[in-house]
């Protein structure tokens, strides 16, 4: 058997293609939708992609399974399980084969067995893999959602992302019921998840690319409780806010996810077509780092800096229906801002520019926009200033500015809509880069007088100046 893990650090996924070596026949497992991936490790290993198949409608990037499967002739296989709300509404349409509970693909003399896990959505399937040319006992299971290292999938999703009520409680007991399901199967047995850490699909994935069943019965949390009540209790404490764009991937997904766009040209965009693009509504979604973008930038444009949490604010805060245009330092790095945007759908990116255009912007305008940035103690000493701290609940409940504000960064358009737009505002987050992009956020909505805190939470608290923490409900009594 062949094992083949593909890894995207800017969407915190896994996807896995499985063969066996003497027939060339291969699967490929919850794919994203840089398909050419797949195809080009097949062909280097001159394997024979067969079938094509995921663990379940995925919330967080748009699938590739459905345009892997044209692309290669692979027969599509997509779970049938979690009643008639929670099926594939293409699979009749492309000829997908249903699986259900109990059900196998022969891969030549490798066998995956289709196990139904919900819990973290109602139709998720596990694969359980037995290579019948070694043992006949199977020594691995493809997790997807259900268990990760250190972590379950979240079975909050659907409520609070997809916005379908009442679903929490019930879909943590359902959880609960499955991992009680695992008790049968063998310690040694490995666990190839669908998500490392950083994954919003959970609240404490570990790093390391696999696992095995003993090791999570010993260390994972999940594992530890025993009773119903008390398990649904602790897996819905403490999730992360999920990012905004996990409703529009979920019903994509569902529907009918559309091939990737990232061949078609990539423009280089001078002054005249930016400011084209702003007067038809396009959003300018500045890729450098914050620091960069403080020095100067264009105006109304939002900052998201690229790195492994891109996806997630672009997701969050980048209008799908609108036109996009990315500034960043290079060509290259352009390219692969436009690429993490094609993985989560947002493929209306008409170009890029760089530093020739901000050097055009900057001769005809005089200047450039740029953002201040102060430290804890000058804000300490700006009383009138309105402090927003754009982190998430569980860091803003762990420990906070006292008499700050919490804004959650994914939230903040909507909770600082009534505001004035002269309102005084300093932002902070835990070290200075979701307060940069929250910065720019505010400032492309309108706000005048907007700051960035350098350092975030982490160099007030160091300051010795005044904090609410989990234990502590009054200031720090040598700064009171």
């Amino acid at each position: 058997m062949l094992l083949e893990r593909f890894y995207s650090d800017h969407l915190a996924q896994a996807s896995y293609i499985i063969a066996c070596q003497d027939s060339k026949v291969a699967v490929v497992i919850d794919p994203n939708r840089d398909v050419d991936q797949y195809i080009d490790f097949a062909a280097r290993r001159k394997l024979t992609i067969a079938f094509v198949t995921e663990t379940h409608i995925h919330a967080d990037f748009v699938s590739g399974a459905r345009d892997l499967a044209r692309r290669t002739g692979a027969e599509l296989l997509l779970s049938g399980e979690g009643g008639r709300d929670w099926q594939y509404a293409f699979a009749g349409s492309d000829g997908a084969r249903l699986l259900r509970h109990g059900d196998r693909i022969d891969v030549g003399e490798v066998q995956l067995q289709i196990v139904h896990t919900p819990g973290h959505t109602p139709e998720h399937i596990c694969f359980l893999v037995t290579d019948h040319g070694t043992a006949s006992a199977p020594m691995g299971l493809v997790s997807g959602d259900f268990i990760f290292a250190g972590d379950v999938g979240r079975p909050d999703l659907l409520e609070r992302a997809a916005n379908t009520a009442g679903t929490m409680d019930p879909m943590a007991r359902t959880l609960f019921r499955s991992l009680q399901t695992t008790k049968s199967l063998p310690d040694y047995l490995q666990i190839w998840p669908g998500h490392g850490a950083g994954s919003a699909c959970g609240k404490s994935l570990g790093a390391i690319p696999s696992t095995t069943l003993g090791f999570e019965r010993l260390t994972n949390w999940a594992f530890q409780i025993d009773e119903e009540d008390a398990f649904v209790t602790a897996v819905l404490a403490g999730q992360p806010e999920p990012p905004k764009y996990f409703a529009i991937m979920k019903a994509t997904n569902r529907d009918g996810p559309p091939p990737g766009r990232v061949g078609q040209d990539f423009m280089e965009l001078d002054l005249d077509a930016l400011r084209r693009a702003g007067a038809s509504g396009a959003t300018v979604v500045d890729a450098r780092q914050a620091s960069e973008f403080a020095a100067g930038h264009v105006p109304g444009s939002l900052n998201i800096p690229m790195g492994n949490s891109f996806a997630t604010w672009a997701g969050s805060l980048v209008p799908y229906d609108r036109q996009v245009a990315i500034i960043a330092e290079d060509r290259g790095r352009a390219g692969r801002a436009r690429h993490v945007l094609n993985l989560i759908g947002l493929d209306r990116v008409i170009g890029w520019g760089g530093p020739s255009l901000l050097d055009e912007l900057r001769a005809r305008d005089g200047s450039l926009p740029t953002t201040e940035v102060i430290d804890a103690e000058t804000l300490a000493a700006s009383p009138e200033r309105m402090i927003i701290d754009v982190r998430a609940r569980t860091e803003w409940d762990a420990g906070h500015i006292q008499d700050a504000t919490h804004g959650f960064l994914g939230d903040l358009a909507a909770t600082t809509r009534d505001l004035p737009r002269d309102t005084p505002i300093a932002l902070h987050c835990a070290g200075g880069s979701r307060s940069a992009t929250a910065a720019s956020l505010l400032k492309a909505n309108g706000f005048t007088d907007v700051v960035n805190m350098e350092g975030g939470y982490g160099a007030w608290r160091d300051a010795g100046l005044p904090v609410v923490d989990d234990t502590q409900t009054t200031a720090n009594p040598s700064h009171v």
